[in-house]
């Protein structure tokens, strides 16, 4: 059986990294300006993720580690659009968060 403790430890350095943490007197900071919310779903290779404070910005990746890369970046490309083509910026959080939750599921469609 795989140590759970080592395994939490590599997600939490590989993480940090993509996400751009900093390590700040053994408190991570989250270098980011918004929360993200990565969802899980049924299949292990399928992540869905968004931003609670940045409207319109949603993304999929293949892990949680893919979501906090594609996110960082992506986050940064959706507020430089949204400059360009004149559209309110939402203020940057204070105290952005990075929540991982299980996708809700979806109903069925009504015959």
């Amino acid at each position: 059986m795989a140590d759970k403790s080592n395994i939490k430890s590599k997600f939490s350095h590989t993480a940090a990294g993509l996400l751009g943490l900093k390590t700040v007197s053994r408190i991570q900071m989250i270098d980011a300006s918004y929360s993200l919310v990565i969802e899980v779903t049924e299949d292990p290779n399928f992540f869905g993720f968004y931003s609670p404070d940045l409207e319109g910005f949603t993304g999929v990746g293949n892990s949680i580690e893919d979501c906090l890369y594609k996110a960082r970046w992506g986050m940064q490309e959706h507020v430089a659009l949204l400059r360009e083509q004149g559209l309110p910026v939402p203020p940057t959080s204070l105290e952005p968060k990075v929540v991982i939750q299980n996708a809700k599921p979806v109903g069925s469609a009504v015959e």
